[in-house]
């Protein structure tokens, strides 16, 4: 037993309410137990206890053993003051608090309660809950995964309100950070942002309808077109291209070490991604004003179906021709990955800015028009027969896995919460 546990316990009235007494012999109904402090002071306030005839109001403190009481140091502290009792597990001092009762529950508690607990947070299991969410409500999962998925987005959109915050809400710039970052499909996608961050949107513009000169740019900025001795006229027209743009604009590439090409399929090495970078760029208008108000699929497709330039047909990168030549357009996975990961995202902090709630709720359905993702934590789900059905319940179980499973935090989660009132 832990005092989250015991906490917890206390919160959903897990333990015997009936036949409760004081340590001095005086019967105790339980009201209410009160709402949990999130900030410093008593664990639970505004609590409703009946102890004897008497009917009280106000704050109530949860230790393991009565004499934590004086171990935390409350008694010097002033806002426990308005304390109605003293709930512990196991009373270890007598007369502790002045005039406040104290209500011991180590007898109160089934075993199975804790048991369960043990097992949830010692299970071995990827998923702690494995073998034992198939019993929760179908409403509590449906009504969690909605929670979850808008926690993930809370996440995701605080650094996004920071770059809003710091740019006079540009949301061109915005849209193109995070999609240059999302060209990068995670592995690459920190140097991505780097490279979208070392070449402002405005120069890239200046050359948008030179194809030449925005792949110099981009793969400059990469740092892949510097000392080097390429054998292909393409590559050397593009570090030409590259060294006076350089010049003109004083640009300082990122590190050529940072990208990642080991263990990834060709189709997604780094080069492949930032030449179908360079076709959004060059093929793309107003995209922000385009992708904001847009709800299906079927709309936003179009504006994202892009295909690397014709010498990346026979390459996946410099000077390595392919037998076989194979035009490496961004395929529908990768397009649903930007849909779920930016553009839906983005239409959501927009709306919120605006204060446009039907807006708000456009951009969540619009995650229920996509396909799940497939990965091991959405697969993981699927073999303890929990499938997802759309991109926002798989959105929401990575959240689940990753901030609540991965870190056995089963006490703040809804199924780990049922599963254990069930077993009182």
């Amino acid at each position: 037993m832990n005092e989250e546990l015991f906490q917890f316990i206390w919160k959903n009235s897990l333990f015997q309410i009936n036949d409760l007494y004081t340590t001095d012999n005086e019967p105790v109904t339980i009201i209410y137990c009160g709402k949990i402090n999130t900030n410093a002071g008593p664990d639970f306030l505004e609590a409703r206890v009946k102890i004897a005839n008497t009917i009280l109001v106000g704050n109530i403190e949860l230790h393991l053993k009565s004499s934590d009481w004086l171990k935390h140091g409350h008694q010097k502290d002033l806002s426990y003051s308005n304390i109605i009792l003293h709930v512990v597990l196991e009373n270890d001092t007598s007369n502790i608090i002045k005039n406040v009762s104290v209500l011991e529950l180590k007898n109160k508690i089934s075993n199975s309660v804790i048991n369960q607990y043990n097992n949830l947070i010692n299970s071995k299991n990827k998923l702690p809950c494995s073998g034992l969410h198939s019993g929760v409500k179908y409403i509590i999962k449906e009504n969690w995964l909605s929670t979850l998925l808008a926690e993930r987005w809370e996440q995701k959109l605080a650094d996004w309100n920071i770059i809003l915050d710091n740019t006079a809400e540009d949301w061109r710039k915005l849209l193109y950070y995070r999609i240059a970052a999302n060209f990068g499909f995670k592995i690459n996608s920190e140097p991505f942002l780097m490279l979208a961050q070392s070449l402002p949107l405005n120069i890239l513009a200046k050359h948008k309808d030179n194809e030449l000169q925005i792949e110099a740019m981009l793969f400059g900025q990469a740092g892949m077109l510097e000392g080097i001795d390429f054998t292909e006229d393409y590559p050397e027209q593009l570090q030409q291209e590259y060294s006076y743009i350089k010049k003109l604009y004083k640009l300082s590439p990122i590190p050529k070490h940072l990208w990642k090409f080991l263990r990834m399929r060709p189709a997604n090495f780094p080069t492949i991604r930032i030449a179908q970078f360079a076709q959004l760029i060059i093929k793309s208008t107003h995209l922000f004003a385009q992708l904001i108000d847009l709800n299906a699929v079927r709309d936003i497709e179009p504006l994202l179906d892009f295909t690397a330039s014709s010498y990346w047909h026979t390459h996946f990168t410099f000077d390595e021709v392919q037998k076989t030549a194979i035009p490496k357009k961004l395929g529908k996975t990768s397009i649903e990955n930007i849909i779920i990961n930016t553009i839906a995202p983005i239409q959501f902090l927009y709306a919120s800015r605006q204060d446009n709630i039907k807006q708000s709720e456009d951009a969540l359905n619009l995650l229920e028009t996509v396909a799940p993702e497939k990965n091991t934590i959405i697969e993981l789900w699927k073999q303890n027969n929990w499938h997802a059905t759309n991109a926002a319940q798989s959105q929401a179980m990575l959240q689940l896995y990753n901030n609540y499973c991965n870190k056995h935090k089963c006490l703040d989660c809804a199924i780990g919460n049922s599963i254990l009132r069930s077993s009182k």
